[in-house]
């Protein structure tokens, strides 16, 4: 397998996603940059940001982008240009963000700051800019720690979120109750750092510090699939195509510089979904991978 090198951030990536057709990358980083590029593309395309984004997605309806920091618009390949500057009113860092399908409502969590405890925000997004309110149609508390990850389910009936307290939960979009939780015997250990949603809505997987990533049934939050690796995972992905899950992750980045990127385990880690095997690896990183992994459609 052979790399392609994509540079365009100066600091730390923190998120990567592909559009629907998987033909643009768009990159996070703690540079206060959102980057876009074509697939297969040497260079990326910046776009400031005012504050450090952690996620950014991309609109199913519309060809529109949203990021807790900003939302951009791709009119052509490697060229983008902001659309609006909405800020939701939201009074601590955010997270992740998530669009519903339709691209009517956006789930955002927050991370907890002085005296506010964590918390998932569902925002209603208007059709004209400037109709645009900034108050929480509605807010879920309960988790304790950061929300790493909230992302809309079938028909946006449901919100699933997962986070630091090693619990994933299932929420109703409408009342805010709390519907599931998973079984933590089974569950994670540790904190939860990334969950990726598959493409027929019938499962998900998530990652952890416990050096694991657990594929689960979205119906009954039943565990199906274990993955163990000898690294924390902070990254994953489902392939849209095949049989196959990757893992991202590596040794805690307050030991990295005390070792070589060997002993680090830096790599991104292919296993077979069904078989549960590691099937191969991608090399390259001097660092853990601490932004999100996608495949492509092919």
């Amino acid at each position: 397998m052979m790399p392609i090198l994509m540079k365009g951030h100066e600091r730390p990536l923190t998120f990567l996603t592909y559009d629907r057709e998987r033909d643009l990358l768009l990159s996070c980083g703690k540079d206060h940059r959102v980057c876009g590029s074509p697939t297969m593309a040497s260079a990326s395309a910046p776009i400031a940001a005012t504050t450090v984004p952690f996620g950014v997605v991309i609109s199913q309806e519309t060809p529109r982008a949203s990021s807790p920091a900003a939302r951009i618009r791709p009119p052509s390949c490697g060229t983008f240009r902001p659309v609006s500057s909405y800020s939701p009113l939201i009074l601590t860092p955010a997270r992740s963000v998530d669009l519903s399908v339709g691209d009517r409502l956006a789930v955002i969590t927050t991370d907890p700051f002085m005296e506010l405890s964590s918390a998932i925000h569902v925002k209603r997004i208007a059709k004209d800019p400037a109709d645009q309110v900034g108050e929480s149609a509605l807010i879920l508390k309960g988790p304790q720690g950061r929300i790493q990850r909230a992302v809309w389910w079938p028909l946006n009936r449901t919100i699933i979120s997962a986070g630091e307290d090693a619990v994933i939960r299932i929420w109703d979009s409408e009342t805010g109750k709390l519907l599931k939780e998973n079984d933590k015997e089974v569950g994670h250990k540790k904190a939860i750092t990334s969950l990726a949603k598959s493409v027929d809505g019938s499962h998900f997987l998530t990652g952890s510090l416990d050096k694991s990533a657990k594929l689960w049934d979205i119906r009954m939050l039943t565990l199906i699939k274990t993955y163990v690796t000898e690294r924390p995972v902070n990254a994953v992905a489902l392939s849209p195509l095949l049989d196959h899950v990757v893992l991202g992750g590596g040794q805690d980045a307050s030991a990295v510089t005390t070792t070589d990127h060997r002993a680090g385990k830096f790599e991104a880690k292919f296993y077979d979904r069904v078989l549960q095997e590691e099937i191969g690896g991608a090399k390259g990183h001097f660092g853990p991978i601490i932004g999100f992994v996608a495949f492509m459609n092919t």
